[in-house]
């Protein structure tokens, strides 16, 4: 039985207790306090992001509107938009193929010896090596080694009339070669430069690999009798897979930059990859086009190609990594 009253203190007293305002001021203030608290976290990330921004997107996209205009050097201001006119000349242009040619040449001469040595080294400095510390300080020192320094040294080796690798061919009954002007031999000799620069470095990524492998699972091939050659092949490789991929992908992406050395091959930093082009790499087509003709979008479009063709690879590698790792589980 409910009583009806005229007092408005027991209407008061009767009525629901209103929402208190405290609960959406206490979230307002964790979250004041959270940004106080993370304010010097943000500050110190901070210097990275301008940096990135100033210094690698902001040429990545300016990069892409420069490709879709005709502009000259001389003239950036008065650039004209000509659409995808940069990259269908591209496609057309025979020293675009010839250069794209020589870097695949070129990628695959350096990068499958390269890798398979760095390999195999990585696997002889795992075992316990008098003055392992030494070997591999050596072969981190190529790697540390300026790149004009390195091609100009194996300019010299490879010289047509006075290189040591002639007279050293000379001696053992064969004919001189002529390491730049042929386009096998030139391509060749630079993978060979290459191939020293990194091969140290790969190394050295691989060793470190290595050694996060469990030792039980080579305690249990030496009590099954396998030898250390069998167990580099059923044991390290399997466990090595990610690191290959790893190398594989970024050898890949040096191969398609390759700039320096095919530059400095010559001797003195003017050639456009030979007389003829033998060992033009797409990444002195692009100086050539930039800086030498002054066609800033073809330039722009050349490495806008180099971009799509590292994504391809590299998106392929991955595409295949990953079924073969479906088709093992």
């Amino acid at each position: 039985m409910t009583i009806a009253s005229d007092d408005p203190r027991v209407a008061a007293a009767a009525a629901p207790p209103p929402s208190s305002p405290s609960v959406p001021r206490t979230t307002d203030r964790r979250r004041r306090s959270r940004l106080t608290h993370n304010r010097w976290g943000y500050a110190y990330v901070a210097p990275f992001f301008v940096l990135f921004a100033a210094f690698s997107l902001y040429p990545f996209v300016y990069t892409a509107w420069i490709s879709l205009h005709e502009v000259r050097l001389s003239d950036i201001d008065g650039a004209e938009f000509v659409g995808f006119g940069n990259y269908s000349a591209l496609l057309q242009d025979e020293f675009f193929w010839n250069a794209a040619r020589n870097t695949l040449t070129i990628g695959i001469l350096s990068t499958v010896p390269q890798l398979c040595m760095a390999l195999g080294l990585a696997h002889l400095l795992n075992y316990k090596l008098r003055g392992r510390t030494f070997f591999r300080v050596a072969m981190l020192m190529p790697y540390a080694t300026s790149i004009a320094a390195a091609t100009l040294v194996f300019a010299q080796l490879f010289g047509r009339d006075y290189g040591l690798i002639n007279a050293i061919l000379q001696g053992i009954g064969l004919d001189r070669v002529d390491w730049e002007g042929g386009s096998w031999s030139s391509q060749l000799a630079i993978s060979v430069i290459v191939t020293w620069r990194w091969t140290g470095y790969n190394a050295l990524i691989y060793l470190a690999a290595m050694q996060a492998i469990p030792s039980d699972l080579y305690e249990a091939a030496t009590l099954d009798g396998a030898s250390r050659w069998q167990q580099f092949l059923h044991v390290t490789i399997p466990s090595l897979k990610p690191t290959i991929l790893f190398t594989i992908v970024v050898s890949t992406i040096g191969a398609v930059q390759l700039f320096g050395e095919p530059l400095l091959f010559s001797g003195n930093g003017m050639t456009k990859g030979g007389v003829s082009n033998q060992y033009q790499t797409l990444g002195l087509l692009m100086y050539d086009q930039g800086w030498t003709n002054f066609h800033l979008g073809q330039a722009a479009a050349t490495a806008w190609a180099m971009f799509l063709i590292i994504l391809v690879v590299v998106g392929g590698w991955a595409l295949l990594a990953r079924r073969r790792a479906k088709a093992e589980r």
